[in-house]
């Protein structure tokens, strides 16, 4: 099991890579779409963007399991919140994966007599509740960052006043600091969660406008997308900053 992790986390690397130049491709094709002399440019574009997007799929053959041992993981978690959170996210991840699967059999043909449209429908919805998830837990992780700041910020001050003569946690006060200081402060201090809160805002844009729930055009899903495909691929290769 250990070794199949191991190369499912390897082909996860080559996949950020695929998904990037493939988004950069959408955001590329959106900019020179209504140029005149780019036409020919922008059929490229879209061609490679179709057959990145469909090569991808081989690399996330085994995420299932990658996603399921992920679940094992969260479930173990001492807090309840991200136990919580962690878990039914990665279990929806594990879904969408399954899903996605079943796709990639019925674009080669080897399974036939499915509903494309509905599998592909079953995937995005999977895929858009993981995401959700995942922001519950990065919302969990920055309010309890600025609570620890602002426990901080107040035993400082007790600290410094000479009427008191010890100083004692107030865990859970906020509201020394303008709210978004203290926001600003606490994810410039924690780039982790920083860049794990971008990356599922980023990437919630996608099943948004396929769910019809928030309609964009291909300009803002090409640019989210390439900004989370760069942010996941620096934390694949900077492990410190990826949130635990």
């Amino acid at each position: 099991m250990e070794s199949f992790i191991t190369l499912t986390n390897q082909s996860q690397g080559r996949d950020r890579i695929f998904r990037a130049t493939q988004y950069a491709c959408m955001l590329l094709r959106y900019l020179l779409e209504n140029k005149n002399d780019k036409q020919k440019v922008v059929k490229k574009l879209k061609q490679m963007e179709s057959k990145i997007s469909s090569g991808r799929k081989l690399f996330r053959l085994g995420n299932v399991v990658h996603a399921l041992e992920a679940s094992k993981r969260s479930a173990r978690l001492p807090d309840s919140f991200p136990r919580f959170f962690l878990t039914i996210a990665n279990l929806n991840r594990a879904l969408y994966f399954v899903c996605d699967s079943v796709l990639w059999l019925r674009s080669v043909g080897l399974i036939t007599d499915i509903n494309k449209e509905k599998w592909r429908h079953r995937a995005t919805r999977f895929y858009y509740f993981s995401l959700l998830l995942h922001l519950g837990r990065d919302m969990f992780e920055i309010v309890r960052r600025m609570e620890q700041k602002s426990s901080q910020k107040k035993n400082a001050e007790e600290c410094t006043d000479p009427h008191l003569s010890q100083c004692s946690p107030h865990p859970g006060v906020v509201g020394f600091d303008p709210i978004f200081v203290m926001l600003f402060s606490s994810l410039m201090n924690h780039p982790a969660v920083l860049l794990d809160t971008t990356k599922n805002i980023c990437d919630l844009f996608s099943p948004l406008d396929q769910l019809g729930i928030y309609k964009t055009n291909p300009g803002i899903l090409g640019f989210c997308g390439l900004i989370s495909s760069v942010v996941g691929i620096l934390t694949l290769a900077r492990p410190h900053l990826k949130i635990n």
